[in-house]
């Protein structure tokens, strides 16, 4: 029980939670037979989509209750209390959600209205700000001086799903769709409700956590990089079930390995201990670290009272709201999240007006995870380094991934050979970018107490940039182009005018981005010269 109760073991349990519970990401699997089966145009399709993704990113709710239920809690904690029960929570909400969608689309209940599904898609959804509260803030509290870090391979993994997620349903589904939603409802739910007891915080910073996330990091590439050569494989010279079935199982493999990183820190950590030879300090943020003077960062900002207040205290909601800063975050969310969930609400849709193969489109839904998977670890990751050996501040990563998302939006636009290809990485890059770069930055920003709280409510960008991008503009411009019989359309024009508007808005949103960073630049600066002096 000892090994168990380690913030290793908490780590390695989030990861596996994350491995499963990205199913909203391969909403492309299901869309067509959702779209079949229950009669929709392509708008009303889009319109039921939106749901999942305003539960998804609307999450006052979770943090709201983490805040009351484990924000206080540290180790094993009362039994009542603490993340594993925001987590069970969001259990709850997901096997009713996609329990009553398959039973909709497979005919065991009459085809519901609209409002319906679109609630049994907002339960889909809303579980995911449960679990992503419990397992991100848990993250930033574990591992407060490498936050940037830690929530790269926790939402990482989150994006990662979409991809371990297909490869269940190239295996046990048999191409069926109706089989995969039954598939999402029951083998997530039992594997999480196993995992979730271990999700715990242990707010102290230990000398070697460095070494070890790094050692999470490489195993985190070992697997993408695995997974993007089977698809590779599945997609260019196809796969038997026999080698389907190996593969999977050595990827599980893989995904077990996180465990062999807890078992090496613990036993490091115990020798350490007994040889009283480390540091162990309380919970720390990057304001209030062993390594950096928080009082002297007050000292130097004296002279500005709105930057003072922003980033010296654990704000409320309220208090954030009336910043400057919370703004600046909200309107470049709604330009990069909304039109990257816009896209992938409709990659599978403009796959099919280009006429690619099953096979094409089911893998770059595929790839689509691999990518969100890279923007998220890689710009967590990357901004770790270049905060602390460069000064620079996050939200020049904000800004420059929200200018490759412009790009992509273009290339996707142009329609031409390989386009959905090279768009969907540029894309998923950046998207993945901003889930793992916004929630570090308001962690720095609005402090680390009511983070889960603050975090999804700049989220809510994410559904209102959706609803605009999806529904406002590219379903009713497919839909002014689709024929009347069965509302589709093929050809390059079907999508091109919708992605060009999605393009601007994301430039609009990395100029957002580097307002925010010429805010931030002093603090920024400040910061990490306090934390080399010391």
């Amino acid at each position: 029980m000892e090994f168990a109760n380690t913030k290793w073991v908490a780590a390695a349990a989030s990861i596996w939670i994350q491995s499963f519970s990205g199913a909203s990401y391969t909403f492309g699997i299901y869309s067509s037979v959702l779209k079949s089966s229950q009669s929709y145009d392509q708008s009303t399709l889009d319109t039921v989509s939106v749901y999942k993704d305003i539960g998804a990113n609307v999450g006052i709710l979770s943090g709201l209750f983490y805040t009351a239920v484990a924000s206080r809690t540290s180790g094993s904690g009362r039994f009542f209390a603490g993340p594993w029960l925001v987590i069970f929570v969001g259990l709850l909400q997901w096997f009713v959600g996609y329990g009553f969608i398959w039973m909709a689309a497979s005919g065991v209940i009459e085809r519901p209205p609209v409002a319906v599904m679109c609630l049994f898609m907002f339960f889909a959804g809303h579980c995911q700000p449960f679990f992503n509260t419990a397992i991100v803030v848990t993250a930033v509290r574990n591992f407060s001086d490498y936050g940037g870090t830690a929530v790269g391979i926790m939402k990482g993994y989150l994006g990662l799903s979409g991809a371990i997620l297909v490869q269940m349903y190239h295996i046990f589904c048999g191409g069926d769709p109706r089989n995969y939603i039954l598939l999402l409802a029951v083998v997530p739910s039992l594997l999480i409700m196993t995992l979730m007891p271990f999700v715990r915080t242990y707010d102290t910073v230990i000398a070697g956590d460095k070494k070890h996330l790094n050692g999470l990091s490489a195993i985190s590439l070992i697997i993408v990089t695995y997974l993007m050569v089977v698809i590779l494989v599945e997609n260019i010279i196809g796969m038997s079930m026999p080698m389907k079935i190996c593969s999977f199982t050595f990827l599980l493999i893989l995904l077990a390995s996180p465990l062999l990183v807890a078992v090496r820190a613990q036993r490091e950590e115990k020798q350490r201990f007994l040889s009283l030879d480390f540091p162990v300090t309380e919970r720390t943020t990057l304001l209030d670290s062993p390594k950096l003077n928080s009082s002297s960062v007050l000292t130097h900002f004296n002279q500005s009272t709105d930057v003072k207040v922003v980033m010296t205290n654990d704000m409320n909601v309220l208090e954030a709201i009336c910043t400057t800063n919370f703004w600046l975050l909200f309107v470049a969310m709604i330009c990069g999240m909304g039109s990257g969930l816009a896209t992938i609400n409709n990659i599978r849709q403009m796959g099919e007006s280009l006429r690619y193969s099953t096979v094409q489109l089911n893998s770059l839904v595929s790839l689509w995870s691999i990518w969100n998977f890279l923007g998220r670890f890689g710009s967590g990751y990357i901004s770790d380094t270049y905060l602390h050996s460069h000064g620079w501040p996050r939200p020049v990563f904000m800004g420059i991934t929200l200018g490759l998302m412009a790009i992509g939006h273009i290339v996707m636009a142009s329609g031409v050979l390989g386009s959905l290809y090279i768009g969907s990485l540029l894309v998923g890059l950046a998207y993945g970018s901003q889930w793992s770069l916004m929630p570090t930055i308001t962690s720095e920003i609005f402090g680390v107490r009511h983070m889960a709280t603050i975090f999804y409510t700049i989220s809510i960008a994410s559904p209102v940039g959706s609803y605009i991008f999806s529904v406002k503009v590219i379903g009713y411009l497919y839909d002014k182009v689709a024929s009347e019989d069965d509302h589709s359309c093929y050809g390059n024009h079907c999508f091109r005018t919708s992605y060009m508007i999605m393009a601007a808005m994301a430039l609009l949103g990395s100029l957002v981005a580097f307002v925010l960073f010429l805010r931030t630049k002093k603090f920024y600066a400040t910061l990490v010269a306090k934390r080399i002096l010391k």
